[in-house]
């Protein structure tokens, strides 16, 4: 009898999971929309939802009042009560932000640094951060944990961080310094693999399940890969560091050094060309925009050459879509039609037929959602815990 209760009790989170993640990752749902995705019946879904409710993790609301055929349904939303934190760490600045349920960053504070920060100096500006935050906005919220985007190699098991390259940390056990500065739950992972997470959940990948995504900062190029519908992270959670490749491109003409990958696409390049001195993306946007003969003929270099990576994406891995992110957004944007005109000539031509490139959608704030979404796993699978 017991063993019935228990395996009752699990079938029940597991439906109570189930419909938190629907509203969470696709927005304000009606009852009869989420009896309809969840194949459950309408008084079990009024059951489930009223549980979730009760705990304010999700909010009821009116019908929608658009909808004018059959018996009126009321609205399921996530709860404002609910949020998560963020960080990432750069080379240039320390990122912390408050996420909510559904992927809406609430407040964001970015602290400008004048060297690298080290592991203890993160720790100690995220608190600082976060403890202002404690006494005001957050005073009402429940903080279910807190996600860091590391621009690095971060071990699965135990989110230590292998190494960091361009940070400088090596073997750091950030996650339990972090637990313990915070007294959160915290999880750490690669910024890119996070970053995909995001646009694959909220953003430009979006009903595919076959995505590569690249994304590029002042740490350089990472990337994260999503197949049949699932993160991969490899055996030790270090896959997806594309920039650490070599160049597929051999010209001489179209190389710069004997180095790897985001030695030649690369975002402190651009940002000297244009002469700006710490600009953001969209500043560097709108500088490579103009008419200068070297911009663009470096912008046409860079795209070449991270042509020849994405074809080897397309030849070895047959995705549907194609997501560039950071400074790789620019790069596409610049000229969408003869960057897939680039990849076409390195790519077989079957694979390349129906795989899309886009820009990531999320901009600036795919690796809070992505931190925040890692933070927000153990909610969502028990809801009630």
């Amino acid at each position: 009898m017991r063993e019935l209760a228990a395996r009752v009790e699990g079938v029940r989170r597991t439906n109570l999971g189930e419909i938190l993640r629907l509203v969470h990752h696709n927005g304000a749902l009606s009852r009869a929309q989420i009896t309809a995705l969840t194949g459950l019946n309408r008084s079990t879904v009024a059951d489930l939802v009223g549980a979730l409710t009760q705990q304010d993790i999700l909010a009821e609301g009116n019908p929608n009042p658009t909808r004018r055929v059959g018996r009126p349904s009321p609205m399921v939303s996530p709860s404002d009560s609910i949020v998560a934190l963020a960080l990432n760490p750069e080379v240039d600045a320390i990122e912390v932000a408050v996420v909510g349920l559904g992927g809406r960053v609430l407040r964001r504070a970015r602290r400008v640094v004048d060297a690298i920060p080290t592991p203890a100096e993160t720790i100690a500006v995220t608190r600082e951060i976060v403890e202002e935050w404690r006494r005001e906005e957050l005073a009402s919220t429940r903080v279910i944990g807190l996600g860091a985007a590391i621009p690095g190699l971060v071990r699965e098991s135990d989110g230590v961080v292998r190494f960091a390259p361009h940070l400088g940390w090596r073997e750091e056990n950030f996650g339990a310094a972090l637990t313990e500065a915070l007294e959160l739950p915290v999880t750490v992972g690669n910024d890119a693999s996070l970053g995909a997470l995001a646009e694959w959940i909220f953003g430009a990948a979006r009903d595919h399940e076959h995505i590569v995504y690249l994304n590029g900062g002042a740490s350089g190029i990472g990337g994260g890969l999503i197949v049949h519908g699932r993160l991969v992270s490899g055996a030790g959670g270090y896959a997806g560091e594309w920039g650490q490749n070599a160049p597929s491109v051999n010209d001489s003409a179209l190389r710069t050094q004997d180095g790897v990958l985001e030695d030649e696409v690369n975002r402190t390049r651009l940002v000297e060309l244009v002469g700006l001195g710490a600009p953001d993306d969209s500043e560097l946007a709108q500088a490579l925009t103009a008419t200068n003969g070297a911009i663009q003929s470096e912008v046409q270099r860079q795209q070449l050459v991270l042509a020849g990576a994405l074809a080897n994406a397309i030849n070895a891995l047959n995705p549907s879509r194609i997501v560039l992110g950071g400074f790789l957004a620019i790069l596409h944007d610049a000229d969408p039609v003869r960057l897939r005109e680039y990849v076409a000539r390195y790519s077989m031509r079957v694979p390349m037929e129906n795989v899309t490139i886009r820009a990531a959608e999320l901009g600036a704030d795919r690796l809070h959602i992505g931190a925040a979404e890692a933070a927000f796993a153990s909610l969502l699978a028990d809801p009630m815990r």
